[in-house]
């Protein structure tokens, strides 16, 4: 079956075809390291590692070269560092700063089931690219030097929107751009600017003689070609990247280059959202990975998210955590026991994965062996073993919800608790508030804290 992918440039599924079926290519944009990653952070890193184990599978693992960047230099790693570590000298702080989150960065997704892409490079070292792309483009007319800085020249490209499909006035206010007088246009963006005192800074191109330091576009463009080549099969983020990163990136390697493309299928994945909430420190639910794996599994945190399809947006809840908690409990249940050497992974997981990495159906396939493996009975069943197959093919591993129980509550009886949780609800049900308050205050006795919401009751020992 051929492999189908949305391509956000043409608006459309269409069939996968590779500029090189022994050199499958694909670039994805990875963090700026300038603070712990989030969940929304997560979506990007687990979708696509999803698409680069099925490329590897339909490809072969070494004709697949996965390419995931880390962005080391950019003004909110300044200011984060500026505001951690006022008494340092600012180069210093940074170092410390971008040490310290790729660090946790790296932790995160590898508890998270996802392998190492093939290509990590790092913005800092790779400025000589930067540099030679930017001399090219002033070179061809589609950049220019004005006050030390090199902006793009967007009117020089007739293709510039096409991604982003937007009108001029859209970019203008979607980009939110600087006004400054040595623009000379409103849409133009900075490839290299100056360095003020303190910050990182670089022996500048196109003749400028103050040192500075490139702007996050051309970072992606440097890395993907130095890796990649000056065009390459698939482009990845998430959909927040569109405009201006990813028009922005188009723009400067096709004309870089006189390419007609950069990359021949655009991906992104959806928005994500917490408790029907957009995601914000000011509102409170800012919600790290870290801080996830204090209390679930990367397996279960990893499950919750592929549910939803990759390019839909989700909201991440409590409940929907539970939930897959639960329901890779099923799954440990079944396979505890088997011969995972054994296993293959299900054709119509496969099938449905090709669709345009369609995961929540290729889940509801693995869930028929799930049934296969009820109505059998038996621990070793073939059924069993394409089940540990399937699911691990995607990066889920077992998970024992009794394990993890024990490691958050210890001993508490869960059963009590769940029968006092269902009294208290059928107590309010009857508007018995008395009732309900007496079982909320036993529970809490026992060191219970609960939580309602919109969803129903839950609970957790209290810290």
């Amino acid at each position: 079956m051929d492999l189908k992918l949305y391509d956000t440039l043409t608006r459309e599924k269409r069939v996968f075809k590779p500029l090189d079926p022994a050199n499958v290519r694909m670039y994805v944009c990875g963090p700026t390291v300038y603070d712990f990653a989030h969940i929304g952070n997560a979506r990007p890193v687990i979708v696509f590692d999803v698409l680069f184990r099925l490329l590897r599978h339909l490809y072969g693992d070494t004709h697949v070269t996965y390419v995931r960047n880390i962005t080391d230099v950019d003004d909110k790693i300044n200011a984060r560092a500026a505001e951690e570590y006022p008494a340092l000298p600012l180069n210093e702080a940074i170092r410390k700063v971008t040490e310290q989150t790729d660090r946790q960065f790296h932790d995160d997704v590898a508890a998270l089931g996802c392998l190492p892409p093939t290509a990590e490079p790092r913005a800092t070292e790779h400025i000589a690219e930067m540099r030679t792309l930017i001399e090219r483009l002033v070179k061809s007319g589609n950049a220019y030097v004005a006050e030390d800085n090199v902006l793009f020249s967007v009117p020089s490209d007739p293709a510039y929107g096409e991604l982003s499909k937007r009108p001029l006035d859209e970019m203008i206010a979607g980009a939110r751009v600087e006004v400054a007088p040595y623009k000379r246009d409103p849409t133009d963006f900075i490839l290299w600017k100056p360095s003020k005192p303190g910050e990182p800074a670089w022996p500048s191109p196109a003749g400028i003689k103050t040192p500075g330091r490139p702007g996050w576009h051309i970072e992606c463009s440097a890395m993907s070609w130095k890796y990649l080549g000056e065009t390459f099969d698939i482009h990845g983020g998430g959909i927040d990247l569109v405009f201006p990163h990813h028009e922005n990136e188009i723009a400067q390697s096709r004309c870089a280059f006189h390419t007609p493309v950069m990359a021949n299928y655009w991906m992104h994945n959806g928005f994500l959202q917490v408790e029907g909430e957009k995601m914000s420190k000011s509102e409170g639910n800012f919600v790290t990975i870290k801080d996830l794996l204090k209390d679930w599994p990367g397996s279960v945190l990893r499950f919750q998210m592929l549910k939803t399809h990759y390019r839909q947006p989700i909201d991440w809840t409590r409940k929907g955590t539970e939930t897959a908690m639960l329901e890779l409990d099923g799954y440990h249940a079944f396979t505890q026991h088997c011969d995972k050497s054994k296993g293959r992974i299900a054709s119509s997981v496969i099938d449905a994965l090709t669709d345009d990495l369609n995961i929540p159906q290729a889940i509801t396939e693995i869930r028929k062996l799930v049934e296969e493996c009820r109505t059998s009975g038996i621990s070793d069943s073939q059924a069993a073993r394409d089940l540990f197959a399937s699911y691990n093919f995607l990066g889920i591993v077992p998970v024992s919800y009794r394990e993890i129980f024990r490691q958050q509550h210890g001993d508490v009886d869960e059963v009590r608790v769940r029968t006092l949780i269902d009294e208290r609800t059928a107590a309010r049900m009857r508007k018995d508030f008395k009732e309900s308050d007496r079982i909320r205050d036993k529970l809490a006795k026992m060191g219970v804290v609960l939580k309602d919401s919109k969803d129903g009751t839950t609970w957790e020992i209290a810290r």
